[in-house]
């Protein structure tokens, strides 16, 4: 017998993609709520309830709320909002963060889907503070762009329409007061004492994402080699199906990309893994050793946000975890 999934907030850019993702599948059976009902609290109340699963693609405090229309004990719940990423009695849905990691979400009926920017920048830094390379209280910086499929419906019109006069507007930084909503969940399941120095971007392409950590190596403890990063990534992520470390003959390659007559060659591209629930880790250091710039290639809308929820949903469910990916 099929599994009853609810997915509310289906209209949305995650919902729609989570929706997509499930379709076909025999093993589940996808509820929808009737259009002209979305924002009736009864209604809503009643495939909160009734389905097995439910999955949140909602504002934080809409993702709240919908948790407490929920009296069945049964229900399993998926957020992808911000809303429940460092609340007590949430598992986190990064299934690869550790070797508990998806036991606890496997066990759990609430789990926090990550943010997209976390989840790259956990990817990277997790292994590293685990092995004891990188301490808790070390600062840390970390630089992104992300495709604008990642702002929500208003910044989709924004980029698909025309630029503003004078300006290609092909690229913009935001959270410039170093206050972004991440930044909970960066420090907590990254192992850090401190929140990093968070620099987003968004770019003028639909989806795809770049994370980047850059390391002054001669100022940790051990003073690490950029090998020392790469084999501790690799064996972290060894036998991992959607997290690929880059291996270091492809890392070479890519440090020989430069400028020439044509115009810069593009090394790495955010829109390479598109449409995947995948992540690709880089180690790239310089010629003394001295600095490192760890680098995460995933989707937004992949890995970063619906890849994530419905590898979260199969393993709640006891289903394969690669269904649907």
């Amino acid at each position: 017998m099929a599994h009853t999934v609810f997915i509310d907030g289906e209209a949305g850019t995650t919902g729609l993609q989570i929706r997509e993702r499930l379709a076909g599948r025999a093993d589940l059976e996808v509820l929808s709520i009737d259009p002209a009902r979305r924002k009736d609290a009864d209604a809503r109340a009643e495939l909160l309830n009734a389905a097995d699963a439910v999955v949140l693609c909602l504002p934080d405090d809409a993702a709240r709320e919908a948790v407490s229309l929920i009296q069945s004990n049964s229900v399993r719940v998926v957020d992808a909002s911000t809303a429940h990423r460092v609340a007590p009695g949430w598992a986190y849905g990064f299934a690869e963060m550790n070797k508990h990691q998806r036991a606890a979400i496997a066990g759990s009926t609430r789990v926090a889907n990550p943010g997209c920017y976390p989840t790259g920048f956990i990817g990277l830094v997790r292994p590293l503070t685990d092995a004891g390379l990188i301490p808790p209280t070390f600062p840390l910086t970390v630089n992104a762009v992300s495709g604008y499929s990642g702002g929500g419906k208003g910044l989709i019109a924004e980029f698909e329409g025309a630029a503003a006069a004078g300006t290609n507007d092909a690229f913009r930084v935001y959270g410039l007061n170093l206050a972004h909503k991440h930044l909970p969940e960066m420090q907590r399941h990254a192992g850090l004492d401190h929140a990093p120095v968070f620099a987003p971007s968004v770019g003028r392409f639909a989806q795809g994402m770049i994370v980047e950590v850059p390391l002054q190596l001669w100022a940790l403890p051990g003073k690490p080699t950029p090998q020392d990063l790469h084999v501790a990534l690799e064996a972290f992520y060894m036998g991992e199906r959607f997290v690929e470390v880059a291996s270091g003959v492809e890392c070479a390659e890519l440090q020989k990309t430069r400028a020439g007559a044509g115009g810069y060659v593009q090394a790495l591209d955010p829109e390479a893994l598109n449409g995947t629930n995948r992540m690709k880790l880089f180690v790239f250091g310089n010629a003394d050793g001295s600095q490192a710039r760890l680098v995460a290639l995933l989707d937004n809308l992949g890995k970063g946000a619906s890849g994530a929820a419905v590898q979260n949903l199969n393993l709640m469910l006891g289903l394969e975890e690669g269904a649907g990916l």
